[in-house]
């Protein structure tokens, strides 16, 4: 058996083992999304804070299908396939499972769609403009992609981010997902440089927007090397920043290189602080969304 190997079958340290929570509150998110057939990152990417996430109110919404146009080696999420066509009622439907949830702090997020000559920039305007009809006093955050494929690359980035930019997020989030070294084997198709000109572009075009990113860590990554991550995020004018583990999905996924534990993502996070982040998640169990409302 390789070392990936035995690594893979290793017991997850105490300090990842949580309860799911209440059943009730899981089952009620699940039949409501599944009744509109709409999907949410919390349950297709199985995070371990849905359970606590759904009772705080707050929820992430995947758009524009289950399906991805990339292949990074880290992410649950479906992919090796065509993507379905979009659904034209998504966003009213997105809209109605909030208004039911009684959700107070939305994320949208979304597979790329590389394949849509926008993007998808489009749904995430329309959908937030769905929800604030409904539902007028819910915040929402966006967790974009890159925006970066069709012709004249940068052109047509800066021109989606500019589309949801001025659809007025409570807080753009776009992530760099890991350090500048590992982005080609974590992060297929994606670019460090170009992850940093979105978060650099939302400041160029509406500096009163929040900015947002994440990284995981256990990759392999150093923490010399997390921590220039940080002074480039700064660079770019990053508000806000969520530090947590990679945990892997399945054997198809790259293996856990390294479990950092919660003192190294206190000090991380202490660190992230001193250099001007806002406000900072730094632990094992962190994800991008994570008690994204409580930065409001």
């Amino acid at each position: 058996m390789t070392a990936a190997a035995r690594a893979a079958l290793r017991p997850l340290p105490p300090w990842l083992r949580r309860p799911l929570g209440k059943a009730s509150e899981i089952s009620t998110v699940q039949q409501i999304i599944r009744q509109r057939d709409i999907h949410t990152i919390c349950e297709e990417g199985r995070c371990p804070n849905r359970g606590e996430c759904y009772a705080q109110k707050t929820a992430t919404f995947l758009l524009m299908g289950p399906t991805c146009t990339r292949s990074c080696a880290f992410c649950q999420v479906d992919k090796g396939h065509a993507p379905q066509a979009l659904d034209p009622t998504e966003p009213e439907k997105v809209a109605e499972a909030v208004q039911l949830l009684e959700l107070r702090y939305v994320v949208l997020t979304a597979v790329a769609r590389d394949d849509l000559p926008d993007g998808g920039a489009g749904i995430f305007v329309e959908t937030m403009a769905r929800i604030r009809a409904h539902n007028p006093e819910t915040q929402i955050e966006v967790l974009t992609p890159d925006f970066w494929s069709g012709l004249g690359f940068e052109a047509a980035q800066r021109d989606r981010v500019a589309q949801v930019v001025a659809a007025r997020p409570a807080c753009y989030n776009h992530n760099l997902e890991t350090v500048e070294r590992l982005q080609g084997p974590v992060r297929r198709g994606a670019k460090y440089a170009r992850s940093l000109r979105v978060l650099s572009l939302v400041k160029e075009l509406d500096p009163d927007v929040p900015t947002k990113s994440g990284l995981m860590l256990g990759l392999g990554e150093t923490e010399a090397e997390v921590l220039q991550a940080l002074q480039d995020l700064r660079a770019v004018g990053c508000d806000r920043l969520t530090l947590g583990q990679y945990m892997r999905p399945s054997l198809e996924h790259l293996p856990v290189e390294r479990y950092w534990t919660p003192e190294e993502f206190e000090q991380l996070g202490e660190q992230a602080r001193a250099m001007g982040f806002s406000h900072v998640r730094s632990g094992p169990l962190v994800r991008s969304s994570y008690h994204a409302g409580e930065a409001e």
